[in-house]
């Protein structure tokens, strides 16, 4: 079959709109427009903004799976640049500039852009343009400008645009109505599940994954045979998605089928290693090689995210990454002796871009009666491959009309030559006693009977083709035409034939451009459980936390008087633990943050601001903190549905007097950079102490105006989640509490500090009282500044 097609003339382009007159001819002035509110015509102009984005911009359609731009960027190199396979290959500035000048008027870059896309082996499943430069690469660099690169259509090009000159689609006037553009390309495969689509559109997109080639077809011939094909039937044909960076689809035919079904959903997807051991007899170490990378993943991001976690020694067993890749994906990393890689690589998988949701969405444009529309559709795989099959027998049918069409026309025109062949003195000599060609037809048509097509086949005809020789060819030819005709009749009477050519064709079309499967569906996973703490080097640290919010970890601290802080700063907490325990940071507006004491930077300096570690609000400022390792503070795990607060306890006083208990285990795992809240604030409240309430017996609370109470631990609301607590002391309007601190027993006492500069210190005893009420007046001509809080000593831990 010819691969080159007839395209209609540019010249026979729709002219309607044009307006022509003498000068001086005047149009009378258009009616003013009826008023409309601002509500409704912002409405209308969007929804016309929406339409034109959905239809003509951003999604592709289910018969030739093309964008407009796509469609129109290959339309424009074979039928106005000429660039097919085997043409020489052509600056993709010409491309770029034929196709905004004559159908995409929508700027250079989205049609280069899009053009580089469509060329890209490491994104297309089966490229339809051949690049000649810098096209881009897996690694993420950009492609060379389009004065540099150059691009012709590749052979699979053709089996999209081959047919266009045989009346198989629709034809519309383009842009500014100076030529014509398909409406939609006569693709002789479902391209639209081959290479797959990513768009944007206003209100809805679509993200259809590249399939493999071979594999559609075959579901496609299976649909031809028997059109009550399930999707779980079609599922034994298309294995998945077939991605051309390879990887490994995790999903269950379950899950598949449930995607394929409803048009949408999420499938896992991961790139693939092998172990490489190393040489015992150099002792060479030994190594992870992964082999294949996620779709839509730059290598480079992987091997910085890899690098990233062994310089962040967060997976010691973990030395070393290198990209030795080539033509082919090849990262190397190397292990510790005795280091378990599938523990590593499970790590790896949740920690790097080496393992990746993959979405579906099957959206795309469906046609309509009206053959110029489309509508947008969410269709599963069985609608897509009806459609598409659908249109593929509309388009044979087409093309056999067309056929019959231009078979029929010529034999006429051979018929007339049979009938004047024995009579050609008689035609010589009426040709010569004629008065010209239209003189000369009418008595040609008079005498033999002819029409017009016949007769000017006849004036046209050359002298050599009078010889004897030449009738017997005729008449070859015109037994040829009237068989091939009367078997194309015979193919248009029979819907089964025409079916059994959709099938040969996309059969052939397997056998040329089949490829095997590079991504490989498997169907669970199977790998080991493990906790982040199991690649963390166990080991006994300090962090020391100042006023400021600045936070380090150190391995040894002699005197926090010599540690290294801001100029005007000071050691808010210091406290000690294992590197695998966490260690819980508590803010003024009730916010808990955790994290491991391994997260925390290690520095001999002033350490790194906490906003590192996680997303403070502002205003928020940090006033305490808690090691949870078992020797210093034991918080086991949350009992399952528990009912009621489980020990151990903590305190929390806000400035407005209010306190409660709340136990510390749903803080004991790591938090997001959010954190977890244990308090809310009425507004324009704050915490100002937090403290674990383990063995402690009163709690003292110190108002500005020089009032101080003691109250039992016991008095204060226990609360199971996040709330305001209960009145402890009752400050007088306009005041606020300045402090409060933790007794053991009535002779501990609480050190404040006075406006003054005086520093007193209350034993609990003097102060005890009821909660909710305002206490007992310490000073009466002088009010309280603070309370002095203990001096932070170097912590130490317990020995179990």
């Amino acid at each position: 079959m010819s691969r080159t097609p007839s395209l209609p003339s540019d010249g026979d382009a729709s002219r309607k709109g044009r307006r022509g007159g003498r000068p001086g001819d005047s149009e009378p002035p258009p009616p003013p427009a009826p008023d409309t509110s601002l509500a409704d015509e912002a409405q209308r102009r969007y929804l016309n903004y929406a339409l034109s984005v959905i239809t003509s911009r951003a999604l592709p359609d289910v018969r030739d799976g093309l964008k407009p731009v796509q469609r129109r960027i290959l339309y424009a190199m074979l039928h106005d640049l000429h660039l097919g396979p085997d043409a020489k290959y052509r600056k993709s500035a010409a491309v770029v500039g034929d196709v905004m000048g004559k159908y995409h008027p929508h700027g250079d870059v989205a049609i280069y852009d899009a053009m580089v896309r469509l060329a890209q082996d490491f994104v297309m499943r089966a490229p339809l343009i051949a690049g000649h430069g810098n096209f881009g690469s897996v690694d993420g660099d950009a492609p060379a400008a389009m004065r540099y690169t150059e691009a012709k259509l590749r052979p699979l090009a053709l089996e999209l645009l081959s047919e266009l000159g045989q009346r198989t689609v629709d034809f519309r006037p383009n842009y500014d109505g100076t030529r014509f553009e398909p409406i939609v390309l006569p693709s002789r495969f479902p391209n639209l599940l081959v290479n797959g689509s990513q768009g944007i559109a206003v209100g809805m997109a679509t993200s259809i994954p590249p399939h493999n080639l071979g594999e559609v077809i075959d579901a496609c011939v299976a649909l031809i045979e028997n059109r009550e094909l399930t999707t779980h039937r079609l599922l034994s044909y298309v294995k998945g998605p077939d991605f051309p960076t390879g990887g490994q689809l995790h999903a269950t035919k379950k899950e598949l089928e449930a995607v394929y079904t409803a048009g949408q959903g999420s499938l896992k997807l991961r790139g693939e290693w092998q172990l490489e051991e190393g040489d015992g007899k150099r002792g060479a170490a030994p190594q992870i090689v992964i082999t294949s990378i996620p779709y839509g993943i730059e290598r480079k991001a992987i091997v910085e995210k890899i690098a990233e976690v062994i310089l962040s020694k967060k997976l010691p067993t973990l030395v070393d990454v290198r990209d030795e890749s080539t033509g082919e994906v090849r990262i190397v990393m190397e292990l510790k002796r005795g280091a378990d890689a599938q523990l590593v690589m499970a790590y790896l998988y949740k920690q790097t871009p080496l393992a990746i949701n993959v979405q579906v969405n099957l959206t795309c444009l469906v046609p309509t009666d009206n053959a110029e529309i489309a509508a947008p559709r969410r269709l599963g795989l069985h609608e897509i491959l009806t459609k598409f099959l659908d249109f593929r027998y509309a388009t044979v049918t087409r093309r056999l009309e067309f056929e019959l069409g231009e078979l029929r026309r010529r034999i006429t025109i051979l018929e007339g030559f049979e009938k004047i062949f024995d009579a050609l003195d008689e035609v010589i000599r009426i040709i010569r006693k004629s008065e010209g060609k239209a003189d000369a037809a009418e008595k040609l048509m008079k005498r033999f009977t002819l029409n017009e097509e016949q007769t000017d086949a006849i004036l046209e005809l050359k002298l050599y083709r009078l010889a004897r020789l030449e009738i017997l060819l005729v008449q070859k030819d015109l037994g040829e035409k009237r068989a091939e005709a009367k078997r194309i009749e015979g193919l248009l009477r029979s819907d089964a034939k025409r079916w059994g050519i959709v099938r040969d064709e996309l059969v052939e079309i397997k056998g040329s451009y089949g490829e095997k499967r590079r991504t490989k569906v498997v169907g669970s996973i199977d790998e080991p459980e493990y906790q982040a703490e199991d690649f963390i080097v166990a080991e006994d640290a300090n962090v020391i936390l100042s006023a400021q919010g600045w936070v380090k970890r150190v391995r040894e601290v002699k005197d926090l008087a010599s540690t290294r802080i801001r100029e005007g700063d000071s050691v808010l907490a210091a406290v000690a633990g294992s590197t695998r325990s966490t260690v819980a940071f508590f803010s003024n507006l009730g916010a808990c943050y955790v994290c491991r004491i391994h997260d925390v930077p290690q520095s001999t300096g002033y350490g790194d601001p906490v906003q590192k570690l996680f997303k403070l609000a502002d205003g928020e400022r940090l006033i305490a903190l808690m090691s949870f390792d078992p020797r210093a503070l034991d918080v086991p795990a949350q009992t399952p549905d528990s009912a009621e607060p489980e020990p151990p306890f903590a305190l929390a006083i806000t400035r407005g007097g209010l306190g409660f208990r709340f136990s510390l285990r749903p803080h004991r795992d790591p938090s997001t950079r959010s954190g977890r809240r244990f308090a809310k604030l009425n507004e324009g409240d704050e915490v100002l102490f937090v403290h674990a309430v383990d063995g402690a017996d009163r709690v003292l609370c110190a108002s500005s105006d020089a009032w101080a109470l003691s109250v039992a631990v016991e008095e204060l609301a226990l609360l199971s989640g996040p709330g305001k607590g209960s009145v402890v002391m009752r400050v007088a309007e306009g005041e606020r509490l300045v402090g409060a601190a933790l007794a053991l027993g009535p002779s501990d006492v609480i050190t404040v500090e006075t406006e003054k500069g005086k520093t007193l210190e209350i034993a609990a005893s003097k102060i005890a009282g009821q909660r909710g009420t305002q206490g007992e007046p310490v000073a009466r001509r002088d009010r309280f500044a603070r309370v002095v809080p203990p001096a932070v000593v170097v912590p130490t831990l317990e020995v179990s």
